[in-house]
């Protein structure tokens, strides 16, 4: 892809999800990565030789993505790993919190359960990936409040923490619908600016498979 191409896909990326909270992780970040971008350009492209993985039948939320990404990438898509590395991370820790909870209807416990078996994985895969562009992630972003793409603050996790029973399945619920949201969110950026074809199918097996298991939790919020 074009230097010029990139850094449109890049330009379009920071409008869409550069937050207020973050924007001092992601103008440190970015500049990073599209630069490494524009090097592999110079040199007549990145050459990674590491096996890649097999998305011929799509993934679902209960298998595990080998490790391994193959194919040029650009600022788009080592955005996309720095920011939902974090965005997963948390999504494990709410999960956590409610599956070490009693009085919980075994439905929710069951969903929690899910998205940790489906994000835990892919939060090692982005790291991998991240490893082999020879970029760090973008670190624990679970403490900043206030953010556009449904990360939890610290007083939302306190409340999940202190809540019991209902309440807790209720709470969990809400804020894990906001979380899927602003996943979703961002992986549609991916989608639209990466070129990395193993992030991209990442980022479209977030969208399926989040934008089920919102569905999944409106449904339940009017059971419990």
């Amino acid at each position: 892809m074009p230097a010029c191409g990139q850094s449109i896909a890049y330009s379009t990326l920071r409008r869409t999800l550069v937050m207020k909270k973050i924007r001092l992780i992601v103008l440190t970040a970015a500049p990073l990565a599209l630069a490494l971008t524009l090097a592999g350009c110079a040199g007549g492209g990145n050459d990674t030789s590491m096996p890649g993985m097999d998305h011929g039948g799509g993934m679902t939320s209960s298998e595990s993505p080998s490790v391994g990404v193959q194919g040029e990438f650009n600022a788009a898509d080592s955005m996309f790993a720095m920011m939902m590395i974090p965005h997963h991370q948390q999504a494990v820790e709410m999960s956590d919190m409610i599956l070490g909870k009693t009085g919980v209807d075994q439905r929710v416990l069951d969903l929690a359960q899910q998205i940790k078996d489906a994000q835990a994985p892919e939060i090692e895969l982005m790291q991998s990936w991240l490893a082999a562009w020879g970029m760090d992630s973008a670190g624990d972003m679970s403490g900043i409040s206030g953010m556009d793409d449904g990360m939890m603050s610290e007083d939302d996790m306190a409340a999940l923490e202190a809540a019991d029973g209902a309440e807790a399945a209720r709470l969990f619920l809400e804020q894990m619908i906001m979380h899927h949201q602003g996943a979703i969110e961002m992986a549609q950026a991916e989608i639209e600016g990466g070129i990395n074809p193993d992030a991209v199918a990442l980022a479209q097996t977030i969208v399926e498979a989040q934008t089920a298991e919102i569905a999944s939790m409106q449904d339940l919020l009017t059971q419990i």
